[in-house]
């Protein structure tokens, strides 16, 4: 191919080039040779970038800051010229395959193999992210298969071209990417991938980008994990064969090594991981981009069809929400006989205290008296009122936190639970007394896996609760079938709040998200949906060892059946749970399954409309639903609406500001003291609502905060929040 700015002699620099290059990112990549004979390997930038002055002066500076990384598994840069008439970079030449070639003519790698590929990548951004600098192209192009390891590269030109410029999030999804395409051979299917690397890479993919792992988390993770590495060399005969031919180009005799110690890291200063200015294409998208004005429906029809139980009695609040939007609403007004709408506004929050630790945190629970802080080292315990240390701290840990899908701990009748794992272990469930800090038990839960244990489990761990004695851990089958046609299997895993003894245990397709109320025996369960087909709830009765009691079929098959924390809710002996198109908020009696109102929500300007994750009071007579830039606040026995509070503003990414909650399997983002709402928004702010009127108490949102955000939860009166290494607390009267 011709070369910009090579000339005849096909020289860029002091290199002459050999062969044929490749595109990889942001240029072209060819071996060459200076005139004493050194091999390298050299990135030619493209003409569009080459163009731009601003890029010189960055990949200059980036060029100086890859002169200083190094790492077993980085290719060092030896050479630059960032203001010839075509810039180039000059790598060290490290004889090997890359990841595509290999696996497209050989095949996906096994399990030893895939743990090296992931484990040597992760090592690499752990270097790269820790000095502040992103690569931008980890991708199986870019991904070279060396004879003691993978390889990238020290500067991805990714990273320095593209606008805005990537963050460590993205790297970490383009890890997650390329382990699973090796373990799958191109095909996008996590099931592909080994038992050891299905939850952590997996992880990788999330959409949220705050939810991935750090590259050094997923290095911790994998060594705790205790797998011994590959004897011998670690590649299949094959490819290795195919790499000695790639290295004759530079005369290099290619010999099957084992693959080196891992090196010892050094202690890191945390990865700054900035958010991505994202299009909010699932929940936002639905809610037409989350600015859609919203209107109850005056609906006199039936239920939807299949509803069980008949009509029932339906709500017909018809004055329209006032949400805000960007697109011209539709001339249909609605009666103006409901609650008038009330933008949110008030004061910045006053603290109650604040503390400082050695540790970000991962997760949080809270009862009114003690918060367990849990971070990837250690579980430390708060006095609540103080913030002072309640007890001594214990080793157990939790690398990978709380997310939209994940909530490892639980709180209930003066017992934390928590998913965690120690020196030595993995995979607990531990109990810990919230009176003295101490353990009442721990278990392994791969031991009580149907087929005994292993080292890392195929019953994914997603959902804990714990209500009336029993402890609730639910999650999906990792059983390597998925398909549209045959949605994966959930189940629910039923433990003694006491001694941590399995109770019982179900599965199936029809137990997807679950949800366990505060009280009662009456479990609540979605069923996986397949291609096409209707899905439904169904109770599940923990009072009979599980079994099916009464089903709803709902035929909108929507977000509300993925595999995440349950867009369902309880209150006052009722289920409520999204029915008709994702628009329709169903209450049925938690006993029968019998309907007792529905509430339907539409956009007056056109926009479909798709409810987030209802929540009730603390004494249940109260159910909030968030939808897009709204909260309403419904009363559980007919449906009256009770106030409607509105979001102002645009969010962090520049669209319209959203409640959190309203936005598919959004986790813990709405929660309730007695008398206060707390809820977050898409501008990264905490809102205390007062329950009775509505309207703002205060408002928390820290500048300083990660750029991922804050964590956060409720215990008694007040709102416990970690932000970086901070934990603070705040009154929910504001006081």
């Amino acid at each position: 191919m011709e070369v910009p700015g090579a000339g005849r002699n096909r020289r860029i620099g002091p290199y002459k080039l050999l062969g044929s290059g490749r595109t990889v990112g942001g240029g072209e990549l060819f071996a060459a040779r200076t005139d004493e004979g050194l091999l390298v390997t050299v990135t030619v930038v493209g003409p569009e970038p080459a163009a731009n002055p601003e890029f010189r002066d960055r990949l200059r500076a980036a060029v100086e800051a890859a002169r200083r990384l190094s790492g077993a598994f980085l290719v060092p840069v030896v050479d630059a010229d960032a203001d010839a008439p075509v810039p180039w970079v000059a790598t060290r030449f490290t004889a090997g395959l890359p990841l595509r070639h290999a696996v497209d003519r050989h095949g996906p790698l096994g399990e030893p193999a895939l743990r090296v590929l992931a484990d040597g990548l992760a090592r690499a951004l752990a270097v790269l992210h820790g000095a502040g600098t992103v690569h931008g192209e980890v991708d199986p192009d870019s991904v070279l298969l060396t004879m003691d390891g993978p390889r990238i590269g020290a500067l991805g030109l990714l990273g320095v071209t593209a606008s805005p410029p990537p963050s460590p999030t993205d790297d970490m999804f383009g890890l997650g990417s390329t382990v699973l395409y090796a373990a799958s051979g191109g095909e996008q299917d996590t099931d592909a991938l080994p038992a050891s690397l299905r939850e952590v890479i997996g992880g990788c993919l999330y959409r949220e980008p705050s939810d991935r792992p750090t590259a050094e988390q997923l290095v911790d993770y994998l060594e705790h994990q205790g797998l011994p590495a590959p004897e011998g060399g670690w590649l299949p005969p094959a490819v290795t064969a195919d790499m000695a031919a790639a290295a004759a180009v530079g005369s290099a005799r290619a010999v099957q090594v084992p693959v080196p110690p891992r090196p010892v890291r050094a202690p890191g200063t945390g990865v700054s991981r900035r958010n991505l200015i994202i299009s909010l294409a699932g929940g936002a998208a639905l809610l037409g981009g989350g600015a859609a004005a919203l209107a109850f429906s005056g609906d006199s029809a039936p239920p939807p069809e299949g509803r069980a139980g008949g009509p029932g009695t339906t709500a017909r609040p018809t004055r329209p929400s006032g949400a805000r939007t960007t697109s011209a609403p539709s001339p249909s007004g609605s009666s103006a006989d409901g609650p008038e709408p009330v933008v949110l506004a008030g004061p910045d929050a006053v603290k109650a205290w604040s503390r400082t630790g050695k540790r970000a945190p991962t997760c949080l629970e809270a009862s009114d008296k003690v918060v367990m802080v849990v971070t990837d080292k250690a579980t430390s315990f708060l006095e609540a009122a103080s913030g002072d240390r309640a007890f001594d701290a214990l080793n157990a840990r939790k690398t990978f936190g709380a997310n939209s899908s994940h909530h490892p701990t639980a709180y209930a009748d003066g017992v934390f639970y928590l998913f965690c794992e120690t020196p030595g272990q993995f995979d607990l469930l531990a109990a810990f007394d919230a009176a003295d800090g101490k353990v009442k038990w721990a278990v392994s839960l791969a031991a009580s896996d149907p087929g005994g244990a292993k080292i890392v489990s195929n019953y994914g761990r997603q959902y804990l609760a714990a209500s009336g004695g029993t402890v609730y851990v639910c999650g999906l089958v990792r059983d390597g079938k998925f398909s549209v046609e045959a949605p994966k299997a959930g189940y629910i895993r039923a433990l003694s709040a006491t001694t941590g003894k399995k109770l019982w245990q179900v599965q199936g397709t029809d137990i997807n998200n679950v949800l366990v109320p505060p009280s009662g025996s009456r479990l609540l369960a979605a069923s996986a949906v397949p291609a096409k087909q209707p899905g439904r709830v169904q109770m599940i009765d923990a009072a009979r060892k599980g079994a099916r009691g009464w089903k709803v079929p709902l035929r909108y098959p929507s977000d509300y059946f993925s595999s995440g924390w349950p867009l369902t809710s309880y209150a006052d002996g009722n289920f409520l749970f999204a029915g008709g198109k994702g628009d329709t908020l169903s209450v049925v009696d938690a006993a029968t399954g019998t309907e007792k109102w529905h509430q339907r929500f539409e956009a007056r300007n056109g926009d479909r409309v798709s409810m987030g994750a209802p929540f009730s009071s603390l004494d249940g007579a109260t159910v909030y639903v968030p939808v897009g830039s709204e909260l309403v606040a419904l009363a559980t026995a007919d449906g009256t609406p009770r106030w409607i509070a509105t979001l102002d503003g645009a969010s962090d990414s520049g669209g319209a500001n959203l409640f959190k909650a309203s936005l598919g399997l959004s986790g813990r983002e709405a929660q309730c003291s007695a008398d206060t709402v707390f809820a977050t928004d898409s501008a990264k702010t905490l809102w205390a609502i007062d329950a009775a009127t509505g309207r703002a108490r205060w408002k928390y949102s820290d500048p300083s905060q990660p750029d991922v955000g804050f964590r956060w939860t409720v215990g008694g009166d007040r709102v416990f929040i970690a932000s970086h290494l901070t934990m603070t607390a705040i009154a929910a009267d504001g006081s």
